[in-house]
Order: C-alpha cells, then structure tokens, then sequence
C-alpha cells in the first residue's frame, strides 16, 4: 500500500474546518427525503460553481502538463443529467455561473481550487446508491457516476501528483491559498442559491 500523499494530508488538516459545510449540500439531499427537483436544483447550483472553475484550469499555464484536465472534467456529465431530466439547451446554457471565480494567477493556486472540487467526488459513490434508492424513475447519474467507482483511486492519484508539484514552501503555500479561497467560495455560493430557492 501507498503512503498517504503529504500534500492531501496538509490539505486536509488546514481546510478541515470548512469540511461540513462544504459537504452540507449534497448529505442533506440524503438527510431529507430526496424529490427530483431538489436533485436538479443541487446539479444546477453544483454546475454553476464548477464549470468557470473548469474554464479558469484549462486557461492556467503548466496545469495541463501535470493534470490530465479532460479526464477531470466533469460539468459536461451534469449537462447530460440536466438534458435527461428535461432541462432545454438554451436553459442550461444561460444558468448562473459563480463570478469570483477568476482566472488562477499559477498553477498552485489552480490545483488548490481543484482539490475542492476533486474532495466532493469522495461522497460521490455513496450519494448515487441513496438517492438511485429512492428516485427509480430518474435516469440521471452520469456526474455522480463520473469515476465509476474509483473515486478513492482518482483521489490516490491527485494526491501524488500535488506531491510532485509542491517541491518548495512557496508552492505549497500557493496550493494552500488556493484551497482555503475555493471553499470560502463554495460556501458562499451554494448558501447564496439556497436563499434563492428559499425565496422563490
């Protein structure tokens, strides 16, 4: 067995305070009884964070040397979701897309944003097998079903590769700030979409 990535380990313990309520969204689909329209407001509000970070990674110099962006990306699969459960192309193509999220001034901050996003899909697999439960009638799955049950491999693998990045303290500290700058974004925009729905 591998040892377990410093850089994830670092991560971890540095963001671990945010990790509740980065993780609140989709455990409370699970908590409460999960209705089709909640399952696609949460795509909904899950595309509007991740597809300018998406954007924002693939216009980052040196990030594509070191990721492999394309088997990463995952905003595509919930375009495929929200088509399948009804949604018009020219609906998806004018929802809301977070605005902090900014071009990456290197790549430590971009992969720092990127471990936001690659964190989530650990929930993945045991949010599909609940929610598949209990909405038989939706034939949806292809985000939470991105990696096909290897989401702790995929996990494995990104954190080697930010152990290969984060050679010197300045690096490690760019992948730090990144981090801490993407859930502080996360939290406020999923807490700004579920006022919206609140109100609405």
């Amino acid at each position: 067995m591998l040892p377990p990535s410093q850089m994830l380990v670092r991560l971890d313990v540095a963001t671990r305070v945010h990790h509740p309520e980065a993780d609140a969204p989709w455990l409370d689909l699970m908590a409460r009884e999960p209705t089709r329209t909640r399952y696609i407001d949460l795509l909904v509000a899950t595309y509007g964070f991740e597809a300018p970070i998406e954007a924002s990674l693939s216009l980052t110099p040196q990030v594509a040397s070191v990721v492999d962006l394309r088997h990463r990306s995952r905003t595509g699969a919930i375009v495929q979701d929200l088509l399948a459960l009804g949604m018009t192309p020219s609906k998806i193509a004018r929802l809301p897309q977070c605005s902090r999220v900014v071009p990456f001034r290197d790549s430590g901050e971009a992969l720092g944003w990127l471990y936001v996003v690659e964190r989530a899909t650990l929930l993945h697999e045991a949010i599909l097998r609940y929610v598949q439960g209990r909405l038989p009638y939706v034939y949806a799955w292809s985000y939470l079903n991105s990696y096909d049950g290897r989401a702790g491999l995929r996990w494995q693998e990104f954190g080697r590769m930010l152990d290969e990045v984060a050679t010197t303290p300045a690096i490690t500290e760019q992948i730090l700030a990144g981090a801490r700058a993407a859930f502080a974004c996360h939290l406020d925009w999923h807490a700004a979409k579920s006022v919206a729905l609140a109100g609405g």
